[in-house]
């Protein structure tokens, strides 16, 4: 065995991958829970009234559109660098 097997074996790597996906989702909704509860939330009560929810689901918004926004422009950043890269290999 040359220890290369597990690390080199295509179902593990997806497996890792979408465990990994599942992880990143889940720490965006929790940051989101976060920053959407100290900037809607006054005071804790039984009912959300119609600002407060108004408000969270602006933010929430927000949020998505941002984070995707984001992503977007990370995925641009790593395309050109890689198109550099392989022009700089030619």
């Amino acid at each position: 065995m040359d220890g290369q097997g597990a690390s080199t074996d295509p179902q593990l790597q997806h497996f890792i991958e979408i465990e990994s996906q599942k992880q990143r989702f889940q720490q965006l909704v929790h940051q989101m829970t976060e920053v959407c509860w100290e900037k809607c939330m006054d005071k804790p009560g039984p009912k959300l009234d119609s600002r407060t929810e108004v408000c969270f689901v602006n933010c929430v918004e927000r949020f998505i559109d941002t984070s995707q926004f984001i992503l977007n422009r990370l995925e641009q950043t790593q395309k050109s660098r890689g198109g550099l890269s392989e022009t700089m290999l030619d």
